[in-house]
């Protein structure tokens, strides 16, 4: 898999390791223009803060793509719809959010369960194995080339 179709594309099926090794270097990527963002309002001051926003937002909504991508692909390596990403991803958001905006019990139910949500996609996406043999979204990434 080439690098444009393993961080662009939504097509094929990803495995753990390739899967983590671009999650790690993204969120690297990623720390490091947040670093020189801040390195640079200490430097400059409040004067460059719609520089550096526009900076983060240049570099941020790729980064966002490429995760997207690379989870629909580990998604289809385990058989799944990239459909899914919607409960992993946007579900956690929603009810954090309302959460947020009750009191007492229902705040920690729903905390409670985005919690929950978000610890099945980390299983789903990164610890669990893909499907053995080919399935509806490509060979297998782990078998041998013919």
């Amino acid at each position: 898999m080439s690098t444009t179709q393993l961080l662009f594309s939504f097509q094929g099926r990803l495995n753990r390791k390739p899967y983590w090794t671009m999650v790690i270097a993204t969120t690297v990527v990623f720390i490091l223009v947040l670093l020189l963002a801040l390195a640079a309002l200490r430097e400059y001051g409040l004067e460059f803060l719609p520089g550096t926003i526009a900076i983060i937002l240049v570099l941020y909504i790729p980064l966002i793509w490429i995760g997207l991508a690379l989870s629909a692909k580990r998604l289809h390596d385990r058989d799944k719809s990239a459909w899914w990403l919607l409960v992993f991803y946007a579900l956690p958001t929603i009810l954090s959010t309302a959460a947020d905006r009750t009191e007492d019990v229902q705040f920690i139910i729903l905390h409670l369960i985005s919690f929950g949500i978000t610890v099945w996609a980390f299983v789903e996406l990164g610890c669990l194995r893909g499907t053995v043999g080919s399935n509806r979204y490509g060979p297998d990434p782990l078998s041998a080339p013919a």
